[in-house]
């Protein structure tokens, strides 16, 4: 097979599987639509608050799981069957389109979540130095505003800016796609930064009763 037909190949599953809603098909089995509670997204948070703290966490899992599988398993599954080796260009283009499928579920309308925790997935298998440092930023911003939104953002500012002091040296790609996904996840929060500006974005709530 051509690098060419590989990387479509791979790119396309990529997107599919990423485009996999876990967080609707996760409160579903709850007998909840998550598009018409809470926030409506159908991203991790919005299910820890309106189906569970369990189907919560499980959907952060899936979802990560949908960005660091087709980085860490198609490069390596393209080699091995179709003899091309796409080297990290692949595990990159799958990333981006994996993220993409997210954002925008061909199965939902093309409409998604935002896409942090299957970036983060995607990360810990071509930058995980990186992943490392963003994970860090938002739990401690997490735990000290209690804004997921917040905590999201200068997470991905965080990557974005130390993917070029640790990768800049193998190359310009890595640095520039993770620039990109930076890019794309603070754009995918510009309700939560209107919100944030008007004083009305929710705080997560650790006990009940807490504000």
């Amino acid at each position: 097979m051509s690098v060419v037909g590989s990387f479509i190949i791979w790119g396309i599953l990529s997107y599919l599987l990423g485009a996999i809603p876990c967080g609707y098909l996760i409160a579903r089995t709850r007998g909840i639509d998550i598009r018409t509670v809470g926030s409506g997204n159908i991203g991790a948070t919005n299910v820890f608050r309106s189906v569970g703290k369990s189907w919560g966490v499980l959907t952060f899992l899936c979802d990560a799981l949908k960005g660091f599988i087709p980085v860490g398993l198609f490069p390596i599954l393209s080699e091995r069957f179709f003899d091309c080796d796409g080297g990290s260009a692949l595990a990159v283009v799958c990333a981006c389109l994996a993220i993409a499928g997210h954002n925008w579920p061909v199965y939902l309308g093309f409409k998604g979540g935002k896409g942090i925790a299957t970036s983060l997935g995607a990360l810990i298998g071509i930058a995980p130095a990186a992943a490392g440092l963003g994970a860090l930023c938002w739990i401690i911003l997490f735990l000290a505003t209690r804004y997921v939104s917040v905590a999201s953002i200068f997470a991905a500012l965080i990557v974005g800016i130390a993917s070029w002091f640790l990768y800049l040296p193998a190359g310009l790609l890595i640095p520039l796609a993770l620039s990109l996904l930076c890019v794309l996840a603070i754009w995918r929060h510009k309700g939560n930064i209107q919100r944030l500006w008007n004083g009305i974005e929710h705080r997560f709530k650790f006990f009940k009763g807490r504000i």
